[in-house]
């Protein structure tokens, strides 16, 4: 735990001699304490360190005290910022608890696309057991391989039996045992949807009890996951397995009562677990749901339903399998008692009480209600009605998995401080001590994160009947934008202040690593620094999407059906294009964020949806800017892709300043494409309303994690304006021969070029107006000779808007490309090249030279790409229409050598 966990708390001997105070903490094994507790306290000894000594029986609880011990270091801290530091210095304390359950279980959902990597099993068991939890167990529906049938874990990450081993092995360090925890009825549907598993369907959910091919692959699936664990319990699932005996079972054994079909089934799958020796546990959900008749939550939580009655009339649950009551939804602890009591009822003498952490279709959990939930299910299971042995907190991943499930970690300290105590309220500041210094987090910031699903104070008006927390953020990230059929729900309220404040906050956090009230102590660099809140850059970058996403279609329509077509372009570009390229950005951290945390099976069903809002979202800009400037639908014709670098594929009529066409003259009056100049807003006309660069920049972010990306910023290198003036060919010398080489160059401009053959020693390039190009110096350079032409590049100045020179040709093209980064800057028929300036100088073929453009006929841009495939298979994007330009940004290059 030292060497691996992120806290700044844990010295480590590369720290040096710079940290300024340093406790020595002991452990002492003691057989006459309690099960479940632990003593820690400051004793006399250790040199001029302080030395702390904690006495323990259960590993467990020995890593729950030192999970205890950081927190009086982190409360130490804090007092010394406002006074002295004594209590670093010379610490004295005492610190008792008493375990309130025997087993404090957390459940993770790995069977709803994320299925987590070892390393990240491991950073949760780390935090666990400085929390004080004793057993994991991974819900894995298929996600695990099983010898013989390929189809477990097909194409889903499943863990091998190897990393189930590894897995074990590193909780049993830390005292937590991992205990298999799968599914045996219903749920199984990624199974039963092979063919190889057709005639083992009772539904598409549910498996076909009573055939005996059912049993020998469930026998074989209990063998196999519980083969690589120390431990002797098993968790066979069984919940909500909706439709039994309703399927293949009714027509193959009749139409029978379910609850005799369910008992009958658990008897002969509790069997093959005793022949193994292994204790079973089941949800206990389906007994309530099937003695009402009603498959709805309504009836397993119905205080007036007690399924004793129907158990009465068949052989009844076996002795020894656990009942788990879970219940998510309720915060009263009474209604948590009265249900354990009926769980006792059913003959389980000692239930199980399950909470919930709210992850599930979701993109943060939502921590309110999960601390409000579980002190009632928590306060209720400690209580003398109910005296639980057993509580477990599950995470669960419904609908994809879109949510980080490290978002979790303040409610498992919330359940792991309650374990451990007999009252029945946390102190907040304990929390926001305990949260900062185990994990490293701000607890308020992380709170503060929630508020992406919360309605805005002010929402009175709001339905008050409302019990459970919105997924809001939900449902306005993947609604269609055009459509927004959520826009009328939410009219009144101010979600584009609401969000735009949750933004500012987080992303604050995110980037400086500290909470938003307090700033590093100077001189004790470990002071005051949240390094877990870089995770807030997951709601901070959603809360920035959704701030702009909101009341979109609202601001769109009013200047619409006005029909005025400038104050729809405005909002077009000054709204839903900063709102692409946040969504690109959001899109791109999530993707990074990911990969770290799970294997990489199950990404595929959250990119499709990124991606259809991606093509939706363009196809709401093109469409938006087409009609504004009154063009024709063919503009949209040839789309091939979306995106550059900074997140957008900029419609070629919004560009800087530039004539459509150099062989066209401009016309002031008439503007671009035909709409007058009082019909375009300031951004379009006019030099001095265009900063420097062409268009805004927007915020960039540069962390250890995700993209790193510049959102909207355009590069320094495109010039706004540049003197009027004919081609400038420049040569470089310094590529060997065969590398990079342009086969022709052809221009229908007024420039001479001497071709460079094997015979010759060098090649003059003649231009034929150099005094308004003062920065190339000379208007001749020299390129050496080789067996083909050397790499060239041209350069011709953008012209004013204003003035269109008549030299220019109407037949201007290159026919080849060499691999050079290349950058939009509109009009039909020309490039922008950029010489790669993020490439790294021993990789960049072109370092110190000179940018420029290569100006190419518009139906030219596909052979350009068909005879370059490393273009198209290396950089991230390419964008075509039918005014063709093309968008390549070689600073996005996967493998930049082999375009080299």
């Amino acid at each position: 735990i030292v060497r691996s966990h992120n806290v700044p708390y844990f010295h480590r001997p590369e720290c040096g001699s710079d940290v300024p105070f340093v406790w020595q903490v002991g452990f002492e094994r003691s057989a006459d304490l309690p099960s479940g507790s632990y003593e820690a306290r400051t004793v006399a000894g250790g040199g001029s360190q302080p030395r702390v000594l904690i006495r323990y029986y259960r590993a467990v609880d020995a890593f729950r005290a030192l999970g205890q011990v950081l927190t009086a270091a982190r409360t130490a801290e804090l007092a010394a910022d406002s006074s002295s530091d004594r209590a670093l210095r010379a610490p004295d304390f005492v610190i008792s608890e008493k375990a309130q359950f025997e087993t404090l279980a957390l459940m993770i959902d790995c069977s709803r696309n994320g299925v987590l990597s070892v390393q990240s099993v491991y950073a949760m068991l780390r935090n666990m057991a400085l929390m004080g939890f004793n057993m994991l167990q991974l819900y894995t529906e298929d996600t695990y391989k099983v010898a013989g049938e390929p189809f477990f874990g097909y194409l889903r990450g499943g863990y091998t039996q190897d990393e189930l081993r590894a897995i074990d092995d590193y909780a049993f360090s830390v005292g937590i045992e991992v205990v298999p925890c799968i599914q045996t009825l219903g749920h199984l549907g990624q199974i039963l949807q092979w063919p190889r598993f057709a005639g083992l369907r009772d539904t598409n959910e549910v498996i076909l009890s009573r055939l005996p091919e059912t049993y020998e692959l469930l026998e074989k699936l209990i063998a196999t996951v519980s083969a690589p664990l120390r431990s002797k319990r098993i968790h066979i699932g069984m919940d909500e397995a909706y439709g039994v005996g309703e399927g293949r079972f009714r027509s193959m054994f009749g139409a029978q009562e379910g609850t005799a079909i369910f008992v009958e089934h658990l008897a002969r799958v509790h069997a093959i677990c005793a022949k193994s020796g292994l204790r079973a546990m089941i949800w206990s959900d389906m007994l309530f749901c099937l003695a009402a008749k009603n498959n709805a939550l309504y009836a397993y939580y119905d205080q007036s339903n007690n399924p004793a009655d129907a158990l009465s009339k068949v052989e009844g649950i076996p002795p020894d399998v656990d009942l788990v009551f879970w219940d998510y939804y309720h915060t009263l602890s009474e209604i948590y008692a009265r249900k354990i009591q009926q769980h006792r009822d059913l003959g389980c003498a000692s239930p199980w009480m399950a909470g919930g952490a709210w992850t599930w279709s979701r993109l943060w959990c939502y921590l309110p209600f999960s601390f409000e939930s579980n002190r009632a299910s928590l306060t209720a299971a400690k209580s003398p009605q109910g005296r639980v042995a057993s509580f477990m907190l599950t995470i669960w991943g419904d609908e994809g998995n879109e949510c980080d499930f490290f978002s979790a970690l303040p409610v498992m300290l919330y359940a792991g401080n309650h374990a451990y105590t007999d009252r029945t309220e946390i102190d907040p500041a304990f929390m926001e001590n305990t949260f900062s210094a185990i994990c490293g987090g701000s607890l308020g910031d992380w709170m503060h994160a929630s508020r992406i699903d919360d309605i805005p104070q002010d929402a009175a008006h709001m339905d008050a009947r409302s019990q459970l927390p919105s997924n809001m953020s939900k449902w306005l990230l993947w609604e269609d934008p055009m459509l927004s059929f959520m826009s009328p729900q939410y009219a009144a309220l101010d979600l584009e202040t609401h969000y735009t404040q949750i933004a500012d906050r987080l992303l604050d956090c995110a980037l400086s690593s500290t909470n938003s009230g307090r700033s590093a102590v100077p001189g004790r660099p470990n002071s005051v620094r949240y390094p877990l809140n870089r995770l807030l850059r997951m709601p901070g970058l959603l809360a920035r999407v959704l701030s702009l996403k909101c009341h979109l279609r609202d601001k769109l329509i009013v200047p619409y059906r006005a029909g005025d077509r400038a104050a729809l372009l405005q909002v077009v570009e000054t709204r839903l294009r900063p709102l692409i390229e946040a969504q690109r950005e959001l899109w791109l951290y999530h993707r990074s964020r990911w990969h770290r945390i799970y294997k990489p099976f199950g990404w595929e069903t959250l990119e499709l949806r990124y991606g259809g809002l991606t093509a939706r979202l363009q196809t709401m800009y093109d469409r938006l800017v087409a009609y504004s400037l009154q063009q024709p639908g063919s503009t949209l014709r040839r789309s091939r892709a979306i995106g550059v670098a900074a997140g957008i594929s900029r419609h070629p009529a919004l560009l800087p300043q530039r004539s459509r066409n150099p062989s066209k003259s401009g016309d002031i009056d008439q503007g671009l494409l035909g709409v007058s100049a009082s019909e375009v807003p300031d951004l379009l006309l006019g030099e001095s309303s265009l900063p420097a660069g062409g268009v805004p920049p927007g915020p960039s972010m540069s962390t250890d994690e995700g993209s790193g990306l510049s959102v909207g910023a355009v590069p320094a290198w495109l010039p706004v304006t540049m003197p009027d003036a004919d081609l400038a060919v420049v040569g470089k010398a310094s590529s060997p021969p065969g590398e990079m080489p342009v086969a022709t160059v052809s221009l229908g401009w007024p420039v001479t070029v001497v071709a460079t053959t094997a015979a010759t020693t060098a090649a003059m390039v003649t231009v034929t107006d150099t005094s308004a190009i003062p920065a190339f110096g000379s208007a001749v350079m020299t390129a050496a000779a080789s067996n083909q032409a050397e790499p060239m590049m041209t350069s011709f100045p953008q012209h004013n808007f204003h003035h269109q020179p008549s030299s220019v040709s109407s037949n201007s093209h290159v026919t080849t490309i060499n691999a050079l980064g290349v950058r939009e800057l509109g009009g039909e028929g020309d490039f922008w090249l950029q010489p790669a300036p993020l490439l790294p100088p021993e990789l960049d073929p072109l370092a110190g030279a000179p940018s420029g453009v290569i100006g190419c006929l518009g139906e030219e841009t596909d052979d350009i790409i068909d005879s370059i495939p490393e273009l198209e298979e290396d950089l991230h994007c390419i964008y075509e229409n039918s005014h063709t330009s093309l968008l390549l940004d070689y600073g996005r290059v996967t493998a930049p050598s082999r375009l080299g």
